[in-house]
This record gives C-alpha cells, sequence and structure tokens, in this order.
C-alpha cells in the first residue's frame, strides 16, 4: 500500500479542476447564464473537494443550493464553437494512436489495484491516460483543460444525480419504506396469487427505478417489501431466481428514465443530440419486451425449484 496516495487527493484534484471551470464560466461575458453556473461549479467544487472535511448538514445545503439553481434554470451551457474539419484531418493523422491512451487506463487501474487499491490504482490511470494524450496529441495543457471543461458543461447537472439518488436509495430503506410497500401491496393486490406476486415485484422494481434511476437502490425496498414476504414466504418461491431476475426488472426501469443520468442523459448531452428524450424513446421497446421476458421466466421458475 502507498499511505502517501489516497482517494482523497484526487478528489481534491478534481475538485480544483471544477473550481478552474468555474472561473473560466466567470470570466466569460457571453455566457447565458454566467453567475448561476459559476456558482453551480465552484458550489460543486467545493461539495467534491472538500467535502469529507464539512460538517454533513453543510454539504447537504450546498447540495440543495446546486439544486435550486438547476430547477430556477440559472445553469446553462454556452454554444461552443467547433471546428468540424479540423478535428477530422486531427483524428486522421492520428489514426489508431488516438486509442493508446484510452488502453493505458484499464491497464493501469487493473495492474495497479494489486498494489494501491482499485480507486486509487483508477485515478493513477486515468492522469496516466492523460499524459499520454497530450504526448500523442502533442498539445499543449491547456487543451484537456479546455476540453475538459467544455464536457462539464455539457454535462451540466446530469453529474450530480448518481451521487443524490444513492443517498436517497439509502434515505428510503432506513426510513422503513419497504416496511410500507408491504403494507400498501398486501391491502390492494391479491399477492396470495403466485403470479400477481411475481407482477407487483417485477412492477415495483421498474417503478421505484423509475423513481430512484437506480436499481440498487430499488432492489433493497421492493425485496424487503414485496419479494420475500410474497414469492419466498408466502408462495416458496426461491429467493435466489426471484433476486436476479428482480434486478433485471429494474434494469428495465432503468432504461426508460432521465433520472438515470448516466445512461439516458449523458449520451445525449455528449452527442449534442436535440431532443432529449432519444435515447429513452429508443429503449422503450426494448424495455417493454425485456421486462414481459423477466415475469415469464420468473413465474414459470421461481417456484419450479
Amino acid at each position: 500500500m502507498n499511505p502517501g496516495l489516497t482517494l482523497e487527493h484526487f478528489f481534491m484534484l478534481t475538485g480544483l479542476f471544477m473550481a478552474a471551470v468555474a472561473f473560466g464560466i466567470a470570466r466569460n461575458p457571453d455566457h447565458p447564464r454566467r453567475w448561476g453556473s459559476t456558482v453551480f461549479w465552484l458550489v460543486l467544487a467545493i461539495v467534491i473537494g472538500a467535502g469529507k472535511s464539512l460538517p454533513h448538514e453543510l454539504v447537504g445545503w450546498l447540495v440543495l443550493a446546486m439544486g435550486t439553481l438547476v430547477a430556477t434554470k440559472q445553469v446553462a451551457v454556452p454554444e461552443f464553437s467547433a471546428n468540424g474539419a479540423e478535428r477530422e484531418a486531427k483524428a486522421a493523422r492520428l489514426g489508431n494512436r488516438v486509442l493508446w491512451p484510452i488502453l493505458v487506463v484499464p491497464v493501469l487501474a487493473i495492474a495497479g489495484s494489486f498494489v494501491v487499491g482499485s480507486q486509487v490504482a483508477l485515478g493513477i490511470g486515468c492522469l496516466a491516460g492523460l499524459a499520454t494524450a497530450l504526448w500523442v496529441t502533442k498539445d499543449t495543457p491547456a487543451a484537456p483543460m479546455k476540453e475538459g471543461g467544455r464536457l462539464l458543461e455539457l454535462l451540466g447537472w446530469t453529474i450530480i444525480l448518481p451521487q443524490s439518488l444513492a443517498g436517497l436509495g439509502g434515505i428510503f430503506a432506513k426510513a422503513g419504506v419497504g416496511e410500507e410497500v408491504a403494507k400498501i401491496v398486501a391491502a390492494t393486490l391479491p399477492v396470495s396469487h403466485p403470479l400477481v406476486a411475481v407482477i407487483a415485484y417485477c412492477g415495483g422494481m421498474v417503478i421505484f427505478t423509475v423513481m430512484m434511476g437506480n436499481a440498487f437502490a430499488a432492489f433493497p425496498i421492493m425485496t424487503l417489501g414485496v419479494g420475500l414476504p410474497f414469492i419466498v414466504n408466502a408462495n416458496g418461491g426461491d429467493a435466489a431466481i426471484m433476486g436476479a431476475l428482480g434486478m433485471l426488472s429494474g434494469y428495465c426501469g432503468t432504461l426508460v428514465t432521465p433520472m438515470a443520468a448516466n445512461f439516458n442523459l449523458v449520451p445525449v448531452r455528449l452527442l449534442e443530440l436535440k431532443d432529449d428524450w432519444a435515447v429513452i424513446k429508443a429503449q422503450a421497446p426494448f424495455a417493454a419486451a425485456i421486462w414481459i421476458f423477466n415475469v415469464v421466466v420468473m413465474y414459470a421458475c421461481v417456484y419450479r425449484f
């Protein structure tokens, strides 16, 4: 282990980078939401770079402040000028060498995980990939600052959704939402019937995943509230089969919710698509088909072993 390098160092480095992005926005008089965007990225820089040393209550208020800025539309993306012909010419000149930095990251992350831990190794791999990219492209360090800032602004507020939703799942679990779901389901549905129990469980996984954007957050709620009491305990179902297919049902919800920002909103921003719902519209038919398949397979298998 390397006691001199920890994950906190990479958090601080990330915070410094976001602070630099905020400074760049503040210096841009043509930015459509200059000061709101500056405050947003500066607050996020503080939360990520120094959040561990701050009181938890203060971090919570800072997150609410960022949410307020987003809700009041004070965070916006400027128009970025791009020379497509120049980029294509540079890509043609570099050829397959442009993939070298991408390959450096996983190689060092996997190899380094045996020495300094997986997360620290990933950070080292990213820095090595950045250095390799500068060497391959012959660009100055200003280039990754400029392009990295552009990508961050394109991602915008969606960058904070995964962490926020993970916290929400933990709050739901501690608040006993699963127990309340069990009471509601038992009072409204004939879950004594095995098929109804399966539909309720798989459907609930989709609904809670759509709400929270994360099947992992929905899983403990629905498994404790519906799966274990009605499929396993009441009808004698197999817990392993139920859990595996239940998670797959949750992933169907991931395909159709904007709350799953990493999957459904980030690609839209990175590809600069005009329709914010383009990815979800393309995935929705497959989500429906996979969910029906999961229900059929679970009903056919979970009570047979």
